[in-house]
Parts: structure tokens; C-alpha cells; sequence
């Protein structure tokens, strides 16, 4: 029931009477509900929501209407249909008294084909009036298997996803791993990945295919937005609900072409879209964040790296098991007859009574000790343990490695090192530490490896600069050292007591402190300098005199024999090969890629400092948008207006496996996003088509190809989108084989011949009577030029640049959002902070002062110059710039042009006057509408 009726036409209230109050309050609530358009509030859940309810009188609008695959219509003209799609196009021709354009020549068909499919000039064309029809699909199959066709078409849907490299906002910083997502968007081009795959994998790779790298870096969709990452704690809710909607608004845009995002504060004003299905939508990823993985993007290689590390491991493996069985057996008997008295124990291994530190560290089962957790900048270390019962002349500190350390340490600086600025000793006959100790006199200090002799040696160590000590760089980092520092006097075994040993680490780089390390006494005069003890302990040496005096116990053995290859250099050299070998590892490379998931970690930005929780375990409709306003939490869902009545999210949820660490929600949109049975994956297969046939035609057969809704154009060839994307599905969603089809139509082919009386009665081409000429994209004019010039570099993927004299492809520019590159802005390049469905082309001045005054551009024509055939310039210049030959007229006026630039630099004495007048000439054929408009 309609809450004001119009019986008669509206008049101003002094000239009639006012409403009835009770009309006026129906007027306010209808108001206070959102003002919707159709029938009163329905429950349908238990879930808040808004007024709006979908409708039958909804679903009517074509977009929302299951797809059909209309009959292909009969023409009178059939001779000039080559394909299906022909006959639908000349039928409303034929209906609106139009006809169609013949083909166009083959030159220009070519050139159409190449820069359509590669966005690359022709290679070789023809000067042919016709192409024959054998030649030009083998040509369309050429350009479709060039890599180049990934360049060019991932460039296209780059502008659909938003994508650039940097948050965006005042500070704009830098996403240097989000690069992937482009690299991933080549390859699945390339390889003409299904469709409904390539939406899945966007949407949740991570969910789809776990081990697949690819389907991770597909991820990259979802996080490639804006992001304000200067925040204060009253803006981090609001923030993260702005994140929800560029990815809720962007998959909305990009796959259904409907504005989904518009629904946030509201019902939608024209699209049957109620707030509640949008808070649905945005719930989808409610747990959904940006993140950095390492993945395996090379695992052929790592591969063959493993092979050939495990093929290398054994034979240094084998190799030590052959001296052991072998050389060592005899060099151990002979030992055991040629010495009648038993070596002694050289260094022995103080145990931590405690330890005293602004770090943590935990005891290790060598006694080594190990810092876990925080660490401060700079650090005192104060280890206390019982003195053994010997006379003791020295202290060791072993500095150790540990793959819990940066670089494997054994320091805790982000390169693996650190300064001992200070080391002093003392002894404590009380044996707990609170009488004042005795400080024992270090008079010598050597190491297995110090950074220099002098302020970071093992000497400065003991002396009274507190910025100076034993540090380790430039050889040391990633191994076992030690240092031995040798007592003036020796500590007596009568003195029983508590020695206490304190190590400073005061230098000013941060976090300059050993990790790990393990302290040792010896008694001996002049003991070894070298990483853990040449000498038994006692449990070693008891098996010595056992196996000496005949014992064949299997340990005993066992323990003697493995101190005794311990002492033999040729063992030593043996092990330490394997130990070297197995700590270089296999070599595996893994990179670092952007990808957005769930329970993974967070990337790092600028907002983090301030405690940004990337996200809130859960989604609420708000009121108007505004957070404050939560009217109550709300679950994963989908549009109701592109399922049938009755359909539940149930019909498209996937079981989850068991070792899942994400919700599976996103899955479950990706399904119902490609369900070629449901009109919400019948949709998307008509938004492709008309994405890629408006990039054939420069414009689709929708005009607003991101908006299907009410507010959107509607389709000048409905039936032909509908065959078209019933098609797409029934042959496995493949674009290549749509794009052939496309091309082999001879609408495709048609010529650009203008014909006045045909415009009056079309006068926007939208029935594709003719073809309409188009201006190529800034990426294509700048690689267009790259390639006539000789300079283009084909490398692909990897990181992009901010140099604009690149010379990759254009797609290789590093996206900056508050750096963009200038030609390129020149020529409608997108800002990139929203999906953008269709560039527009404007015509400024500064576009021919590019081409006449740039840097980049006169570089580019001295280039081209310099490539040109020196017997015949002219005509070389017009084929690699026009793929044609010039007219005699051009070639009058060229060679004219030439002698005129050459007297003009002789007269002003300028060396190699015609090498620069023919570099003006270049200039100028790149200064032509035929080098940047496409027929």
C-alpha cells in the first residue's frame, strides 16, 4: 500500500490544504525507516537488518534473471556472417535499416589483433586488400600463446582489482611484496585459467588450493586498497570497517558489476540490496588481513638444490664412516699400546648457580645459556657458579651459534654480532655472593676470531673503554668462537669458594650482546684456544682406562673411541666439512609474497606502532555506517536477490578440513560466486564477457561495465551477452577461446569507413555498424614506442620500478598512489584507489608536448633513428612505425623535411646533422594520430 497517494496533480500547499497528520507521521516513519520503496518490514532472520525485502517485481530486472541461451536469430544478409555472434549483431542492424562495414584491409586487421591481444605493434603485417580466413586465426592463435598476452590483458582486470603497490594516504608507504599479485595475474592469462577458477583463487586461494604458491599470491585482490596507516586508537574501528568495505565494494564492482558498497550506510537506493546483505557480504572477511608468507616460487630448483645437497650430504657422510671403520680403527689401537699414562681434562664447563640480567636467558643441556624472549639495547650478563677443585689458570667464553639467533648469531644484533666491552672475574671464598669479592687480574686475552686488532679485539675486551670489546664481523657471524682469558695468578684448589664473572656489552649499536654462550675454567699452563674441550672428562677418561686395560664393553668402546677421533686432524676435517656443508643447507629460495588470509601474521605498517588490531573477531550492522551505532552482530551471508527463494548459504558452504586455520567463509562466496547454476555465477560470467568485449570494442554491450544495476546502461544486444556468457560456461570458462570467437566474427573485421547517413541513424555506433576507431592506453603507447625504437626489454615479472626510463613493459611500473608516473597520468592512467571499470580518454596539450619535448621521447625517436636502414630510411621508419609502407606523397614530404633539418643543423654547425635530423623525423612519425590510434 502506497503511504501518499496522488488522486490529482501535486499543488502548493497555499493553494490547497495540507496533508492529514495522520499521512504526515506514516511520511516520518516511512523516513526513519530508510525510506524504502517497497513493501513494509518482513523478518526473514534472526539477524538485524533493515526494511528493505527483495521481491518477485526485483528479480525482473534483467541483470538479476537467470540466464538463458537465446536462439540464434535468422538475417537476410547471411553471406556477411562468418560466426554465430555475426548474426546477432546484424540482426539489429537489419532491424534499425542499417548495414555493416566490409572488413577492414589486413594491414590494419593486424595491427588491431596485436595491439588488442599483446597491446604490442604487429611484427609483420600485410599489404594485402583481404586476410585470408586460415591466416588470420592462426595469427589470433599466435598472439593468444604470446607471453605478452598476460601483460597485456592482466593490466586490463589490474585496473578492475584497484591494484598498486603502496597504502595510499599522507604517507603512502611502500607494499614492496604486493608485486606478486600482478606476477600472478600474468600467468593465469597465459595459461587461460578458467574464469570461475581465477574469481575462486582471488577470493580464497589460500582456502582452495593451501599448497599451491599461486593460488596465495591470487590473494593479493583482497589487500590491494587504501589504507590510512596514521591512526589514532579512536579511528582503528571505524579503519577496519572501511578495510571490510574495499573489499566487500571491490568484489561487488569487479565480479557481479553491481555497487554493493553504496548499501553500507543504507538500502540501496536503486538496486535491491538491503544493508543487512551487505554487512553480510563484509562479514565474509571479517578475519581477513594482510600478510607476508615466504613461499616456494621456484620448486623445480629448490628441487634439484635438495637433491643435490641430500646426493652431497652422503658422500661426506660416507666418507667419515669410511676413515672411521678403516684409518681411524687402526690410528686408535696403535694409540692405546704407545701411551701408558692417561690424558688430562683441559676445559671444564661451569654450571650457573644464577644468573643475573636485564635479558632472559634459560639454561641449555650443555650449560650453555641461551637469551629467550626481549632483549635491551645494551646489557650486563653476571653469571655466578662454584669453583671446581683444581688450581685454575684461565676462563673461557665460547660464543655460540643458535638458530633461534639473527643469522644464527651468536649475537643478538640483527647481523649476528656483538662487543664484550668489558669482562672482569672475581672470587668469593663465602660461596654465596654477598661478602665483597676478591676481583681477579686478567693478564692476556686471545680468540679463535676476533673483528680487528683493535678497538673490536679480544684485547679491548679487558680494557677500561666501555665502547670497545671482542666482537666477531667479517668471519665470524653464523660460527662457534672463543675467547680465553688467562688469570695473573692462579686460583689455588684450597680456595674453594663462588666465582663470579660479569660481561658488559655497552656498546652504543643496539642489541650488540651475545646470544648464546658457554663459559669454561681450566688448570692447565697454557691451555688451547680453541671451541669446546680436546681433553676427557672424567666419564671419558674412565672408559679410556677400562678399554686400555682390555675391557671390550660396546660403550666404553664406544665413548673412547669418539674422544679419541676428536684429537685426529683428519677426522676433524672430515666432520667439519659435513657440519659446514649441512649449516650452508640445501640453498632452497624462498620469497617473500603479500598475501591476504587469515591466523597468519600481520603486515607490518605504520599503524601497528599504535596497536592497530587488523581486525575485531566480529561484524556488526551499523547503523548509517557509523560504529557507535552496532545494531547487533551479523553472519557471513549473500545477496538474497541473486538466489532463488528459499536458498541457504548452506547450498554453497564447503566442508572444512580438519588442519584449516581460516573460516572457510570466503570459499563459500567464491562457490556461490561461480555457481554457473545460480544467477549470481550466471552474472559474473556476463560481466566477464562484456569486460573483454568492451577492451575488442572499446566500449561493452554494456556501457557501464561496473555497474549492472538500475543505474547502469542496459545491454544493447542482451540476447548476444546472454548466448555469450551461457557459452563461456558451457565451454569451461575459457577467455582465450572467447576472445577467438570474438575475433573470427566479422564485426571484429569491419572497416572504420564513416557513412553519414548511417551515423544519423546511429550516431554512437552502439549497433557496431562500422568500427570505431580507438586511441591505444598510455601503457601501449609508451611500450609502442619502447618496440619501434629497439629498446623494448622483454624480461617479465619481479619487482616494478619508479624509473621512467625503464625499459620493461609498462605493467612493471611500481604503482605509487602518490607517485605515479607522469606519461602515464598523461595519457589517463587510473589513480588506482577504486575499481575502475572503463579508463577515459581525454585529449590535452601536454600529451603532443610529450611526444615533441620529453626526455623520454627524444630518447626513444634517437633510438628509432639509429635502428632504420640507412638505403632506405623513410620506408623503414613507416614500416616499423605504421606496419605500411609510405605514399609517394609521404615520401616527398619526408625526404623535404629531411634536407630542410639537415641544412637548418649544418648552417648552425652542429656534428652529425643528418643523424639528428633523422632522429626529427622520428620524433615526428611518433607525433602522428596513426602511431596512438588503433582502427
Amino acid at each position: 500500500m502506497a503511504l501518499v497517494r496522488h488522486d490529482e496533480e501535486p499543488a502548493m500547499p497555499f493553494k490547497k490544504p495540507k496533508l492529514p497528520s495522520d499521512a504526515i507521521k506514516r511520511i516520518g516513519d516511512w523516513i526513519d525507516l530508510g525510506a524504502p520503496y517497497d513493501a513494509p518490514l518482513t523478518d526473514v532472520s534472526s539477524e538485524p537488518k533493515g526494511p528493505m525485502v527483495v521481491t518477485d517485481d526485483d528479480r525482473n530486472f534483467w541483470s538479476f534473471q537467470p540466464l538463458s541461451k537465446p536462439q540464434v536469430p535468422e538475417v537476410t544478409d547471411e553471406a556477411w556472417c562468418r560466426t554465430d555472434i555475426d548474426r546477432f549483431i546484424l540482426a539489429s542492424l537489419e532491424a534499425n535499416g542499417l548495414t555493416a562495414n566490409p572488413d577492414a584491409d589486413a594491414r590494419t586487421l593486424m595491427r588491431r589483433a596485436a595491439f588488442g591481444l599483446v597491446g604490442l605493434p604487429a611484427q609483420n603485417t600485410s599489404d594485402q586488400a583481404a586476410l585470408d580466413d586460415d591466416v588470420w586465426e592462426s595469427m589470433i592463435d599466435e598472439l593468444l600463446a604470446s607471453p605478452h598476452y598476460g601483460e597485456r590483458w592482466a593490466r586490463h582486470w589490474m585496473d578492475v582489482a584497484r591494484f598498486a603497490e603502496s597504502y595510499g594516504y599522507e604517507q603512502d608507504y611502500d607494499r614492496p611484496h604486493a608485486y606478486h599479485y600482478r606476477d600472478f595475474l600474468i600467468k593465469a592469462f597465459n595459461a587461460d585459467m578458467p574464469f570461475d577458477q581465477f574469481v575462486r583463487w582471488q577470493l580464497a586461494g589460500d582456502e582452495f588450493a593451501p599448497n599451491d604458491p599461486l593460488a596465495k599470491m591470487a590473494t593479493g585482490f583482497l589487500g590491494a586498497g587504501v589504507f590510512p596507516t596514521q591512526l589514532t586508537e579512536a579511528e582503528f574501528e571505524s579503519t577496519r570497517y572501511d578495510e571490510l568495505d574495499d573489499m566487500t565494494a571491490t568484489t561487488g564492482v569487479a565480479f557481479l558489476g553491481l555497487s554493493v558498497g553504496c548499501a553500507r550506510c543504507h538500502d540501496h537506493k536503486f538496486d535491491p540490496i538491503p544493508t543487512r546483505d551487505y554487512y553480510r557480504l563484509a562479514a565474509t572477511f571479517t578475519k581477513t588481513i594482510r600478510s607476508e608468507i615466504e613461499l616456494d616460487l621456484d620448486p623445480d630448483a629448490n628441487e634439484n638444490r635438495r637433491l643435490e645437497f641430500a646426493e652431497k650430504s652422503k658422500l661426506l657422510t660416507a666418507a667419515i664412516n669410511d676413515y672411521e671403520t678403516g684409518p681411524l680403527r687402526v690410528a686408535f689401537e696403535a694409540w692405546l699400546e704407545s701411551h701408558d699414562e692417561l690424558p688430562s681434562e683441559d676445559w671444564i664447563v661451569l654450571a650457573a648457580d644464577r644468573i643475573e640480567s636485564n635479558g632472559t636467558y634459560e639454561v641449555q643441556a650443555d650449560n650453555s645459556i641461551l637469551a629467550t624472549g626481549s632483549s635491551p639495547n645494551q646489557n650486563t650478563i653476571t653469571f655466578y657458579a662454584t669453583v671446581p677443585q683444581k688450581n685454575l689458570t684461565a676462563l673461557r667464553i665460547e660464543a655460540l651459534t643458535d638458530p633461534s639467533l639473527p643469522r644464527r648469531g651468536p649475537g643478538l644484533a640483527g647481523n649476528g654480532n656483538f662487543v664484550l666491552s668489558d669482562l672482569s672475574v672475581a672470587f668469593d671464598r663465602t660461596q654465596n655472593g654477598k661478602a665483597t669479592p676478591r676481583k681477579i687480574k686478567l693478564s692476556a686475552a686471545n680468540a679463535t676470531h676476533q673483528q680487528n686488532t683493535a678497538d673490536l679485539s679480544v684485547a679491548a675486551s679487558i680494557d677500561d673503554h666501555p665502547t670497545t670489546g671482542w666482537a666477531v664481523d667479517f668471519g665470524g657471524i653464523g660460527k662457534d668462537n672463543a675467547a680465553v682469558f688467562t688469570f695473573a695468578e692462579p686460583l689455588l684448589v684450597e680456595e674453594s669458594g663462588l666465582l663470579k664473572i660479569e660481561m658488559r656489552f655497552d656498546h652504543p649499536n643496539p642489541k650488540h650482546v651475545l646470544g648464546r654462550l658457554r663459559l669454561s675454567v681450566t688448570g692447565l699452563p697454557t691451555p688451547p684456544v680453541v671451541v669446546g674441550g680436546t681433553g676427557p672428562d672424567a666419564a671419558t677418561l674412565a672408559a679410556l682406562d677400562a678399554v686400555r686395560n682390555g675391557s671390550q664393553d660396546p660403550e666404553q668402546l664406544k665413548t673412547a673411541l669418539n674422544w679419541f677421533k676428536s684429537t685426529q686432524p683428519a677426522w676433524t676435517t672430515l666432520n667439519q666439512s659435513l657440519a659446514d656443508h649441512i649449516a650452508k643447507g640445501a640453498g632452497v629460495k624462498l620469497t617473500k609474497v603479500q598475501i591476504s588470509s587469515e591466523n597468519v601474521p600481520k603486515l607490518e605498517h605504520h599503524a601497528n606502532g599504535r596497536g592497530y588490531p587488523h581486525f575485531y573477531e566480529t561484524t556488526h550492522l551499523l547503523d548509517r555506517g557509523d560504529v557507535h551505532q552496532k545494531q547487533g552482530v551479523v553472519k557471513s551471508g549473500l545477496l538474497e536477490v541473486l538466489n532463488a527463494d528459499g536458498a541457504d548459504i548452506s547450498e554453497w558452504s564447503l566442508p572444512k578440513p580438519e588442519n584449516a586455520t581460516t573460516d572457510f567463509s570466503r570459499a563459500t562466496l567464491a562457490t556461490w560466486l561461480t555457481d554457473p547454476n545460480n544467477v549470481s555465477g550466471q552474472l559474473v560470467a556476463r560481466v566477464i564477457v562484456n569486460r573483454i568485449w568492451q577492451h575488442h570494442f572499446g566500449q561493452g554491450l554494456v556501457a557501464t561495465p561496473n555497474d549492472f544495476g538500475f543505474q547502469g546502461e542496459r545491454p544493447t544486444h542482451p540476447e548476444l551477452l546472454d548466448w555469450l556468457a551461457a557459452d563461456l560456461i558451457d565451454n569451461g570458462w575459457k577467455l582465450k577461446r572467447l576472445h577467438k570467437q570474438i575475433m573470427l566474427s566479422s564485426v571484429y573485421r569491419q572497416s572504420s569507413t564513416f557513412h553519414s547517413d548511417r551515423s544519423k541513424l546511429d550516431p554512437d555506433n552502439r549497433l557496431l555498424w562500422r568500427r570505431t576507431p580507438r586511441r591505444l592506453e598510455a601503457e601501449a603507447i609508451r611500450d609502442s614506442m619502447l618496440a619501434v625504437s629497439g629498446q623494448l626489454d622483454p624480461t617479465m615479472y619481479g619487482p616494478g620500478t619508479l624509473d621512467v626510463n625503464m625499459k620493461r613493459r609498462s605493467i612493471y611500473f611500481f604503482v605509487k598512489r602518490s607517485k605515479l608516473i607522469p606519461m602515464m597520468m598523461l595519457f589517463d592512467w587510473p589513480e588506482h584507489l577504486v575499481s575502475i571499470g572503463q579508463r577515459s580518454t581525454t585529449t590535452i596539450a601536454p600529451q603532443a608536448l610529450m611526444f615533441m619535448n620529453s626526455p623520454q621521447g627524444r630518447r626513444h625517436a634517437t633510438a628509432f633513428a639509429a635502428r632504420l636502414d640507412t638505403a632506405a630510411p623513410i620506408a623503414d621508419a613507416y614500416q616499423l612505425a605504421f606496419g605500411r609502407a609510405p605514399s609517394t606523397r609521404e615520401s616527398e614530404l619526408a625526404e623535404a623535411f629531411l634536407r630542410q633539418q639537415i641544412d637548418v643543423y649544418s648552417q648552425a654547425k652542429i656534428a652529425n646533422a643528418a643523424e639528428a635530423a633523422l632522429t626529427d623525423f622520428c620524433q615526428t612519425l611518433f607525433s602522428m594520430n596513426e602511431f596512438i590510434y588503433v582502427d
